[in-house]
């Protein structure tokens, strides 16, 4: 497996492109591995395997119920992010004062957890789950990216934001590395797919277990009122085989109005599941109406779990 003669290929010289045009003479350099990464000191990127077989790519769908960077907007918009990374790494800007004042210290250490606030003007909106939020690093990658992207239209977006003096400062800094070679020129590659060892069972029962459940937060009250164990529906469909029909299609749903992922909304739908089955409860109104009870139902509990600190940083 390697990137030439993917999409990835076309991908990373899209990317390349917008470096140019910005007038940055720094180019990443690029690897495959387990997942999206830049390491500490490492002016380069991780690009997850799955990205360049599309067997691979139907196993990760399979797996995780979406794959990651698969179409070329949303690839372009990591590799925009990861590129802050490397670009960090290479000139070593962690240390410049002015981008510790405005990002944040570096060393703070990573949450396992964080909870974003989504209406804060204090960060850009890039990649989901406000992710900016997440760490001081994560902020400068995110506002990179946004300065980057050719029509983020920045400067009329975030006009009037806290975050407008990032990104401004972002465009001195970068107007000033063109002229300048990076500090660090390393081609290290840090867990290379040649290198691994783990199989793909293991790495994705890691997977699973990271962007799942640690309890949900859904009460038995909430479910009777959607769903009844009373006499006179005893006729009616099955709760719990109503919700499994319905499963993929407000999981997507749920999963766009929310920014989650849509693995840990499944987590919580199969838990439902079970509950209803054991409750043995049944529909009480029609189909439809039922439908949008439980889409919003499942909305609110998703955010509810979000929003109490529980939103995961990626791996």
């Amino acid at each position: 497996m390697s990137i030439e003669g993917t999409d990835l290929e076309q991908r990373i010289a899209h990317l390349n492109g917008e470096l140019e045009a910005r007038g940055l003479g720094f180019r990443p350099h690029y690897w495959l591995s387990d997942e999206w990464f830049t390491p500490d000191g490492v002016p380069g990127i991780a690009i997850p395997f799955y990205l360049a077989h599309p067997r691979l790519a139907r196993l990760e769908l399979a797996q995780m119920l979406e794959v990651e960077g698969s179409d070329a907007e949303s690839c372009l918009r990591i590799l925009r992010h990861e590129a802050g990374h490397a670009i960090d790494n290479a000139y070593q800007l962690r240390r410049r004062p002015t981008r510790r004042r405005l990002f944040g210290l570096p060393a703070t250490p990573y949450p396992e957890y964080y909870t974003p606030k989504p209406y804060s003007k204090s960060f850009v909106q890039h990649l989901d789950h406000w992710y900016a939020q997440s760490h001081p690093d994560e902020d400068f990658a995110e506002t990179f990216a946004v300065w980057l992207d050719p029509r983020s239209m920045w400067a009329a977006r975030y006009e009037g934001w806290p975050a407008q003096r990032k990104l401004e400062y972002l465009d001195r800094l970068m107007r000033e590395l063109a002229r300048t070679p990076p500090h660090l020129k390393s081609k290290r590659q840090v867990d290379p797919l040649r290198r691994l060892r783990k199989t793909l069972g293991e790495h994705y029962r890691k997977k699973r277990e990271h962007y799942g459940l640690d309890h949900p937060d859904f009460y038995e009250s909430d479910l009777r009122n959607l769903f009844s164990d009373a006499p006179e529906y005893a006729k009616n469909p099955s709760a719990a085989r109503f919700v499994r029909r319905i499963r993929k299609e407000v999981r997507g749903t749920v999963a766009s109005f929310t920014d989650s992922y849509q693995y840990t909304i499944d987590q919580l739908i199969e838990k439902i599941i079970v509950r209803c089955r054991e409750l043995n409860l049944r529909l009480s109104d029609s189909e439809e109406a039922t439908k949008i009870d439980f889409m919003v139902f499942l909305t609110v509990q998703t955010m509810n779990y979000l929003h109490s600190g529980r939103h995961r940083v990626a791996i």
